[in-house]
């Protein structure tokens, strides 16, 4: 693995680009995880003897890379938590998806139900059991007619099961290269980035804010002329 590229850290908080098809925590797969990998990096980097403490306060789906904190004490971690609960944890992403939106700027309410066994989630009715709320709002940043594909903004107000993929995919617009959802790009990196994360920092309360943008390469060449916008 590439080596890691720490963006942010102190004694309560690090905050690090999560490389794209590498889980946040450990899973069935048994593969490299982010956790395990910051805990190594703090473990070398300070000589620590035992186990490292390391919260996870959020995830990124596996083929999704972009900026993820952690914590480093569990009072961190549970005023990090706190802020996700009530929603003052930002989250934005830039996505790459199938078509062109009818609207420039909107917001997308809609209820998922997520199917365990088969790891996917649809949208349904108001009321359906299990049912969970969805929300986001989204901004086209380009769209390219030629390959006929679109460029937006999207601010995660929910963080449910594969929201952006669920809830685009269910107005024909399918992020590009989903294998799940769509039938785009197959074969390809998933066009789903996570760029910008804000947050209160758990001691000082000072607003942090952190960008990475995805490497130009790729899917990803379509936002070569409009880095500068996003």
């Amino acid at each position: 693995m590439e080596k890691l590229n720490v963006l942010y850290e102190d004694n309560h908080v690090i905050v690090i680009e999560k490389p794209v098809n590498i889980p946040s925590q450990a899973d069935k797969t048994e593969d490299i995880d982010m956790l395990s990998i910051v805990k190594d990096y703090l473990k070398n980097k300070y000589q620590k003897p035992g186990e490292v403490y390391l919260g996870l306060v959020h995830r990124l789906d596996r083929p999704v890379g972009g900026v993820m904190v952690f914590a480093k004490t569990s009072k961190a971690a549970a005023r990090l938590s706190e802020q996700v609960r009530t929603k003052q944890f930002e989250k934005q992403y830039l996505v790459v998806i199938d078509g062109k939106m009818d609207k420039e700027k909107d917001s997308l309410q809609d209820y998922l139900l997520k199917n365990e066994r088969k790891n996917i989630s649809r949208v349904v009715k108001e009321g359906t059991k299990n049912a969970k709320l969805a929300s986001l709002d989204y901004e086209v940043l380009k769209y390219t007619q030629e390959i006929n594909l679109s460029v937006l903004k999207v601010n995660l107000h929910t963080g449910r099961h594969h929201q952006i993929r669920v809830q685009f995919a269910s107005r024909g617009h399918s992020l590009y290269a989903d294998q799940k959802y769509g039938n785009r790009g197959r074969g390809k990196q998933i066009a789903l980035w996570a760029y910008k994360l804000s947050f209160y920092h758990p001691i000082s309360k000072q607003k942090l804010t952190f960008q990475v943008l995805p490497k130009i390469t790729g899917t990803w060449k379509i936002i070569e002329d409009i880095q500068e916008e996003i």
